[in-house]
């Protein structure tokens, strides 16, 4: 339950730009499920499919579409845009919680690291010297910080965020529990059979308003740095590798694999699990389907797929039987092209 009264439908709208239809009074506490919401709840239609649900819902006020406000007589708010009008009253109605400012006792905190008076310093963290932490930073239980580090202002990482020495998280950034930014990046050399390692001298620089989701892994620049531009949102699980860029606004779902020195354009969309190759160029605005490998460039933007859709074993062994055939069946096809080009140009002589 919400500690804190609720908020007018009327001031929900103004806020977020949305359309008011209805009742502006109408108070709302939460957001919640077409399915689950009750009087007191904000629920929000963006799937067709669910289209029924706002005829039984026992929600408060809905946000929809213009093309569904006339599905349902309740109090509304309306947008080309629904989904991301529930993302702006969600954060309205279950604003994070505050930290308290300074530095909790067990911490340890570097005398020449630079700490706004603003900042939160939870239990056990460590803050490196020479660090720099900006203002209303939030630095969760077990953090880490290392030497020459930097952290923007209104950042928040979450317990157990790691970020090496010399590297760089802008403002604004969310850092969920367990990410670790700036680890050596997977260089070696093979000498004589045995593996060299090579020291991973760049850094990571993350910009402003950039999102890591938990247990993410971003390596350091072998030489120059590793860049994650602004606005990007990563999900879990990711593993982003040495001297990679990644442009603004794109997006990655998680358990995605990035291998060394590839650039990823702006404003893209990358589905979960899916593996990138090495040194490639993706362009900006392409959209990668979920477990796609990526084994060249993408030079045009577009939707790229590769996952074999699943079937029912037995059917999916027959399927790959035939699959593995498809070179033997062209070489086969091409004899009998060349034979008949033969036999042609012997009836001609």
């Amino acid at each position: 339950m919400r500690d804190q009264p609720g908020v007018p439908l009327a001031e929900l709208a103004a806020q977020t730009g949305a359309t008011l239809d209805g009742d502006g009074s109408t108070i709302v506490e939460r957001v919640a499920t077409l399915e689950h919401a009750g009087p007191r709840d904000i629920a929000f239609l963006t799937n067709p499919k669910y289209r029924a649900k706002l005829a039984t819902t026992r929600a408060g006020a809905v946000i929809v579409s213009a093309e569904a406000a006339h599905a349902t007589t309740l109090p509304k708010l309306v947008s080309p845009n629904p989904y991301a009008i529930y993302a702006r009253v969600a954060a309205i109605l279950h604003p994070a919680a505050s930290a308290q400012a300074g530095a909790h006792a067990t911490a340890l905190v570097d005398p020449t690291a630079k700490v706004a008076p603003s900042a939160a310093i939870g239990p056990y963290a460590v803050v490196g010297a020479r660090a720099t932490i900006g203002e209303r930073v939030v630095i969760g239980a077990q953090g880490v910080i290392g030497d020459d580090a930097e952290v923007g202002d209104d950042s928040v990482l979450d317990a157990r965020v790691t970020i090496y020495p010399r590297c760089i998280v802008g403002a604004r950034a969310l850092v969920h529990s367990g990410a670790v930014i700036g680890a050596d990046g997977f260089g070696l050399a093979d000498e004589n059979g045995r593996w060299r390692k090579i020291p991973q001298v760049g850094r990571v620089v993350i910009g402003s308003d950039v999102e890591i989701g938990a247990n993410t892994t971003i390596d350091r620049g072998a030489i120059d740095d590793t860049i994650v531009e602004d606005g990007v949102k990563l999900d879990n699980q990711i593993q982003i590798g040495h001297n990679c860029v990644i442009g603004a606004h794109t997006a990655i779902a998680g358990c995605v694999g990035i291998a060394g020195s590839t650039r990823i354009g702006a404003h893209c969309r990358i589905g979960g699990a899916a593996m990138i190759s090495g040194h490639l160029e993706i362009a900006a605005h392409t959209v990668i389907s979920a477990a796609t490998q990526v084994y060249d460039s993408i030079r045009e933007p577009g939707i790229y797929t590769g996952a074999f859709p699943a079937l029912p074993h037995r059917e999916w062994k027959q399927v790959a039987s035939q699959t593995r055939r498809l070179r033997e069946l062209g070489d086969r096809v091409k004899a009998l092209e060349d034979a008949g080009r033969a036999g042609r140009q012997g009836s001609h002589d």
